[in-house]
């Protein structure tokens, strides 16, 4: 590869320095003439100084071929030699033909002088290029060669320089696609003692893309279709090339439906036609539009769509909260989470919907201003809570499969889609359950009875119990005041001790009526699982309750009757106890707490379980 600097030639002499030497050579060789002579000599001689100086282009004769050398008369005292290769073909050169060359020296080491034809051409080639090419003009050349740091450039047979740096606008890949082609080239400097020229394409296209935007600016005009070049596609869109001014049409802007990627739409190198929407004179950007070229689809979407209409369309998106499906092209609508099932409880719409399925949907909604419609899905088939009431009458026993758990109940899956509740309140005649899992688990078959039917919150109140008969209904059948019973302590209290007579009932024994002697701790008298002999003082069937006293045991029959009627003076709520409140209370709080019968605490009345019922069901476990 050339070195950039082997073209340029550096005179070895300023022309005023070999003048001085030449004129001390002239006065040298005057010295041997003498009166007129020495004057005729000395201007013929001040002539020749004037005619041969070193640098300059001399007309020569061709006198003489000598083997490989051309012998030239230039009119000065010696000739001079010119090597054959500088002529190229010597088949056409002949004594007598005149040439032009360049003296390089007036005299060598030897006294020869030195010429060179094919330098004189190059000092002519540069005159000739110099008198037509200043800074700043625009010439052109023919890219010839690499060289370090950019390309060698032939201008009418001069070399010049183009940097790496000044080729073009954008880096080029591959250099060698320019060698032997012309282009027109700015000229950035000229050095003429060095004979160097120092040229830019890059300069001159970026000022003829400065012009054609200029003059673009001027001509287009908001809502013009103009022809454009794809440059360049990003993420956010593309540049287009209008000639000169590049413009971005954003991805929003490229059609009317949904553009996962520009790349989708538009290739490098596509011929598109395009509208102007915005013009910035001062910042010189153009924003453009493809999908404005096609009417909006929304401007009679109400009247194509209206409300209740079935449509058919594919899923484009999901999203957390539903679904966007595309109707037709460049309208979508979006089905929410909740409008996707009547029956089936959907978390996220990719649970039951997936990218590119075709589904049927109907039209709920329709905001032509902000171009949105909402669809749903469900509305479709027929919605099952319509009918539930039908199905399910309240008091009706149905069979169930436990799906779930809560803190306060049960969902029980009645069929696909439909579900019931049962409230922990409502799981157990006899006994207070704290979490449905202590009666009940996950995948149980079950035999409940509907309580409440509400199809408008889509809600079905179960009962456990209620399907079962109640062994209060028939306590009185079983069990009479002054009956004697056995029973087992179940548990121990402040106030008493809790005695099961069988499977879920108990009865209370106060600690007034555990023995004759004063009774000062329950513990110190009954242990629980003890076996204990006690007397019915008391039943209740309404509220539940049973009395029972161990001292009444040891009493006579006839001897209890007597006291019967002292007995039934009592009034139930002081001394008698709400066996569900007491069950409360005994378990919140501790045997040295005084508690006395006739006290507030208690169960969970009626109201307080039907707000419960009515907690969501996203609490479900």
């Amino acid at each position: 590869m050339v070195d950039a600097a082997s073209f340029l030639e550096k005179p070895r002499q300023s022309f005023m320095e070999q003048e001085v030497q030449q004129k001390k050579r002239v006065e040298f060789d005057l010295d041997q003439f003498s009166g007129d002579k020495r004057a005729t000599m000395a201007l013929m001689y001040e002539e020749t100084l004037k005619r041969f100086v070193e640098g300059s282009l001399i007309p020569g004769k061709i006198i003489e071929i000598r083997g490989t050398d051309v012998l030239i008369d230039i009119g000065y005292k010696s000739e001079g030699l010119v090597s054959s290769e500088e002529f190229g073909d010597m088949a056409g050169v002949k004594l007598g033909d005149e040439v032009e060359v360049l003296l390089e020296q007036i005299e060598d080491e030897e006294g020869k002088v030195v010429i060179s034809k094919v330098k004189a051409e190059q000092k002519r080639m540069w005159d000739n290029v110099l008198s037509h090419c200043e800074e700043g003009s625009i010439i052109e050349g023919d890219i010839k060669s690499r060289v370090k740091g950019g390309l060698i450039v032939d201008i009418s047979g001069v070399k010049a320089f183009l940097p790496g740096s000044q080729i073009d606008v954008a880096p080029v890949r591959n250099v060698d696609d320019l060698l032997n082609k012309k282009f027109e080239f700015k000229v950035m400097k000229i050095n003429r003692d060095r004979r160097n020229i120092v040229l830019s394409r890059r300069e001159l296209i970026e000022q003829r893309r400065r012009d054609k935007r200029k003059q673009l600016l001027t001509d287009i005009k908001i809502g013009q279709v103009r022809s454009g070049l794809v440059k360049n596609i990003t993420d956010f869109g593309a540049f287009i090339d209008l000639g000169g001014l590049d413009g971005l049409l954003h991805i929003t802007d490229m059609s009317w439906g949904r553009v996962s990627h520009p790349s989708k739409i538009l290739k490098i190198g596509d011929n598109v036609e395009v509208m102007i929407l915005n013009i910035d004179y001062e910042k010189e950007r153009v924003s453009l539009g493809l999908k404005q070229k096609q009417a909006n689809p929304w401007d009679n979407i109400d009247l194509k769509f209206p409300v209740g209409t079935k449509v058919h369309g594919k899923v484009v998106n999901l999203v957390p909260y539903g679904a966007f499906v595309e109707i037709e092209e460049g309208v979508e609508g979006l089905v929410h989470i909740s409008e996707i099932s009547w029956v089936q409880r959907v978390a996220k719409a990719s649970d039951v919907l997936a990218i590119g399925q075709e589904v049927d949907a109907v039209v709920l909604n329709i905001n032509k201003a902000d171009q949105k419609i909402s669809l749903g899905i469900r509305q479709t088939t027929e919605n099952p809570w319509d009918t539930v009431r039908d199905r399910y009458p309240v008091g009706m026993r149905v069979k169930g499969v436990v799906r779930n758990f809560t803190s306060y109940g049960a969902f029980v899956e009645l069929e696909e889609g439909i579900d019931g509740m049962i409230h922990v309140s409502d799981m157990s005649w006899t006994r207070k359950v704290n979490h449905p899992s202590e009666m009940l688990k996950k995948g149980d078959p079950v035999d409940v009875s509907i309580i409440e039917v509400d199809p408008q919150n889509q809600r079905i109140s179960l009962g456990l119990k209620q399907a079962q008969e109640d062994p209060w209904s028939t306590i009185a059948q079983r069990y009479k005041v002054g009956q004697l019973v056995k029973g087992k302590v179940s548990k121990l209290a402040a106030f008493g001790a809790f005695v099961e007579l069988e499977e879920g009932i108990d009865g209370l024994v106060h600690i007034s009526q555990i023995s004759d002697q004063h009774v000062e701790k329950v513990r110190d008298v009954l242990k629980p699982g003890q076996e204990v002999e006690a007397r019915v003082i008391k039943i209740d069937p309404i509220e539940r309750r049973i009395g029972l006293s161990i001292k009444a045991a040891s009493m006579p029959e006839e001897e209890f009757v007597v006291k019967d009627d002292m007995l039934t003076g009592l009034k139930p709520g002081e001394d008698l106890v709400d066996l569900a409140s007491a069950f409360d209370e005994a378990f919140g709080l501790a045997e040295n707490q005084d508690w006395r019968p006739g006290e507030k605490g208690g169960r969970r009345r009626d109201k307080e379980r039907g707000k419960e019922r009515d907690k969501d069901k996203e609490e479900e476990e």
